[in-house]
Parts: structure tokens; C-alpha cells; sequence
């Protein structure tokens, strides 16, 4: 017989609250990625700017590299090399390069695929069941998404097609490093996770950074050489470190479809910082703005659906 215990509810509580505390937290770091990301861009080539990022978290997390290198199993050192290269240094460069063209909003929306690609990848690449609650959840927030930035936008997007690709690719490869995270290092320290990532991308970052761009000419140069590099080391530090410490947690501790659909909630973000600067809200933001929210508890209700049931074949099975 299974006996009530208080306990384990508090227990499942704080991890419930710890996991959607996460999930509101990298809304808010990775919301404000795009206008820093812009903000270096006014100052940098897109090129230096994606570099200056890896080598910025690289001497950031060197220290906690070497200590868990030592720690580290050799036989995950290979999905760390996929989720530093696909998870973090390719993206990093994807994304300056498309906002060179293409708008913040724009870049919002495409960037919202990656809960669509990671149910996609996990599908074919990672034996994951098609659950019908989470595919209706992943449309369901795509369409909140686009629509709240349709509306915000005054109904109009500048859309590159080539440009955008670069987007999407990086979406892709952020489906597939958050599978790898979920299926083969699930038990890893998550600060290890991401500090030992960015060891192996570093290195490259930095001999491109200093021998082969124009990073310090501009630096000591260019009237706001300080200011742009004051930018992507916030950036850097917030946007890469700190948030992928906590993504690669949220990943662990829920599924790989939850964790990227936070992805759907970065526009709020881009609206929050509107209203704040004085802008007005639409009236239809806030019916999208709900949307978005269905979509996401969707995606997360199959994980309680099978506790429930899990729980009750328990109790009558004892």
C-alpha cells in the first residue's frame, strides 16, 4: 500500500516551481540576447562579434573546465564536443551573421522553430514517441509566437530568405545538442556540460579573433570599440554562460520539447521591453500572448499525464 506523504509532494513542488522558475529566467536572458546581439553588430562585423562571444565564455569558464575535465567520463566527451560545436559555437555565428539583415522580430520568430526541430530530431534520431499532447502544444505555441510578433509589429516583416536559413539551421542545431543533453548526458553536472563545451570552441574562437579579423585594430580604433565590446561580453557572460548553465539544467530535469519552448515566450520579452520604453500593447497581443502559454503547459502535459498513471497502477497494483 502506498501511504500519503508530505514529503514527496513538497518535494515534486519545489522541483515544479524550480523547473518553471528556469524556464521564465532564460525567457527573460535569452529575450534580451537579440537586442545585445544588435548592439554589437553597431560596432563589429557579425563575424567578430560571434567569435567574441565563444572567446569571452571560453576565458570566463576556463577555470571550471579544468576542474571537471579531470571528472569527466571519456566516453562523453564526444556528445560534449556536439553540444559545443552545434549547441553553442555554430549558432553563435549563425545569428550575427543573419541579424546583419534581417530584424530582431524576424529573427523571434524563426528562432521559435527549435521546439518543432527538437520534436522532429527526437522522433528520427532518438526513439522518442510522436505524443499527440505535445505535437498539439509544439503548433499550438509556434502559432502564439508568430502571431504576437505579427501583431507587435505593425503586420509587416522584412523576410530574407537566405538570411533567415542561417536562423533556421542554428534552430536545427539546437534541436538536436538539447536530444543529446536529454539522451546521452543526463547525469552530468550541467556546469560541466557547458564550461567543457566551450574549452573545445574556444580555442578556435580566440586564434580567429586575434590573428586572422581586425578585432583589435577596431577596438582601440573605433569611437565605440569599448562600448560594442562591453555589449558582447554581457552578452557573453549572460546569454551564453550563465543561461546555458540553466537550460542544460531545465533540459535534465523535464524533456527537450519543455526546455526549447521557452523559445515561445522570448517575444514577450521584446514586448515587455516596448511597454516599458513607453509603447502600447494590442489588444489581440494578449489573446497570442495566451496561446503561447496553452501551447507550452501542452507540451509539458504528457510528463503528468504519465505520473498520474504511473502512480495510480502503483496504488491499486499494491
Amino acid at each position: 500500500m502506498v501511504f500519503f506523504s508530505f514529503d514527496k509532494i513538497k518535494t515534486k513542488l519545489k522541483k515544479s516551481l524550480l523547473k518553471w522558475l528556469l524556464l521564465f529566467t532564460l525567457v527573460l536572458i535569452w529575450g534580451t540576447s537579440f537586442l545585445l546581439i544588435k548592439r554589437g553588430l553597431e560596432v563589429y562585423p557579425n563575424h567578430v562579434v560571434g567569435s567574441l562571444r565563444i572567446f569571452i565564455a571560453f576565458v570566463v569558464t576556463l577555470p571550471f573546465a579544468l576542474f571537471h575535465a579531470r571528472r569527466l567520463p571519456s566516453d562523453k566527451w564526444k556528445y560534449i564536443a556536439i553540444v559545443g560545436i552545434f549547441g553553442t559555437g555554430i549558432p553563435a555565428l549563425l545569428f550575427a551573421k543573419a541579424q546583419t539583415v534581417i530584424s530582431s522580430s524576424v529573427a523571434g520568430i524563426l528562432n521559435s522553430l527549435t521546439p518543432l526541430f527538437t520534436l522532429v530530431t527526437g522522433i528520427l534520431f532518438f526513439k522518442q514517441k510522436a505524443l499527440l499532447m505535445r505535437v498539439l502544444g509544439v503548433i499550438t505555441g509556434l502559432a502564439g509566437a508568430v502571431g504576437l510578433v505579427y501583431v507587435t509589429s505593425n503586420q509587416s516583416f522584412e523576410f530574407h530568405l537566405t538570411y533567415a536559413l542561417f536562423i533556421i539551421v542554428a534552430t536545427v542545431f539546437y534541436a538536436f545538442q538539447s536530444n543529446v543533453v536529454k539522451a546521452y548526458l543526463n547525469e552530468v553536472n550541467p556546469v560541466a556540460i557547458t564550461t567543457l563545451g566551450f574549452s573545445i570552441i574556444g580555442i578556435p574562437a580566440g586564434i580567429y579573433l586575434f590573428f586572422f579579423s581586425d578585432f583589435l585594430n577596431m577596438l582601440t580604433k573605433e569611437n565605440r570599440g569599448y562600448e560594442g565590446l562591453g555589449y558582447v561580453a554581457i552578452l557573453s557572460v549572460f546569454g551564453s554562460v550563465i543561461a546555458l548553465i540553466l537550460y542544460n539544467r531545465l533540459v535534465q530535469m523535464t524533456n527537450a520539447v519543455f526546455a526549447t519552448s521557452l523559445t515561445y515566450l522570448i517575444p514577450m520579452v521584446a514586448l515587455l521591453w516596448g511597454l516599458i520604453d513607453g509603447e502600447n500593447l494590442p489588444l489581440a497581443s494578449i489573446a497570442f500572448i495566451m496561446l503561447i502559454f496553452a501551447g507550452v503547459i501542452m507540451v509539458n502535459k504528457n510528463d503528468y499525464l504519465k505520473k498520474i498513471s504511473k502512480k495510480t497502477s502503483k496504488t491499486f497494483g499494491s
